[in-house]
């Protein structure tokens, strides 16, 4: 399975001081855990401007699977020994989109995992995503509109990592909250070490007003075991 097409994009608020903490239990007892269910850690990071933050996407083989997926973790023996320690590490975890690649040829690509005899000092390089709450049906349109701009982040040396867009289906694993504010586009850039951030002053006037609210860049820093980082040799 080399693509993932449901994902949550999972964006968590740990308490203050947590951060590190919360990563370092997360990619010691989980990305493994969720593989062998069928489900994938697709990449999880740091928010470069927040310090009591951590993000990450979890990819499904199916619509279907996502609940039996979830299911069998979250009632599991993993994170029945490790919940309380987790839970006690974060003040939110309920900022999850439910998404879907715009296109098919727009998903989160699965990279191999990071090799640490390779890669002794982890994932490295840049990341970001860039969110877009955007008016009921022009979710479309918007994509088209907006292209100039997220041409202009290739241009300045970021690969595109992936074009979401929500899914508009009712939640089946309702344990685990999602938003219902909907339809949001998310992009996703990541880039060698060291690459400035581009802008979205190419975001036009007609998609401005398809959107209802401001959009929003989060600069992003892979953690150690993130599969989604930068590599030299990736196209």
């Amino acid at each position: 399975m080399d693509t993932y097409p449901i994902i949550e994009f999972r964006r968590y608020t740990t308490i203050e001081g947590g951060q590190a903490a919360f990563a370092r239990y997360f990619e010691t007892l989980f990305p493994e855990a969720f593989q062998q269910l069928g489900a994938m850690a697709l990449g999880q990071f740091t928010e470069r401007e927040r310090r009591d933050s951590f993000l990450w996407l979890r990819g499904f083989s199916s619509w279907e699977q996502r609940a039996v997926a979830n299911a069998a973790f979250y009632y599991g023996p993993v994170w029945k020994e490790h919940k309380a320690t987790l839970n006690g590490l974060m003040t939110d975890s309920d900022n999850v989109l439910l998404l879907r690649p715009l296109r098919p040829d727009s998903a989160v690509p699965l990279l191999p995992a990071v090799d640490h005899l390779r890669e002794p000092d982890g994932a490295q390089g840049e990341a970001v995503a860039l969110l877009f709450a955007v008016q009921p049906g022009a979710l479309e349109r918007f994509a088209e509109l907006a292209a100039p701009a997220f041409a202009a982040w290739r241009q300045a040396g970021w690969r595109e990592a992936g074009v979401l867009a929500t899914l508009d289906m009712p939640n089946n694993f309702p344990q685990l909250p999602v938003r219902g504010d909907g339809p949001h586009l998310v992009w996703l850039g990541l880039a060698a070490p060291g690459t400035p951030m581009a802008t979205l002053d190419l975001l036009g006037k007609a998609a401005r007003a398809m959107l209802r609210e401001a959009p929003e860049l989060v600069p992003l820093r892979p953690t150690q075991r993130s599969r989604l980082r930068w590599r030299d040799n990736e196209r």
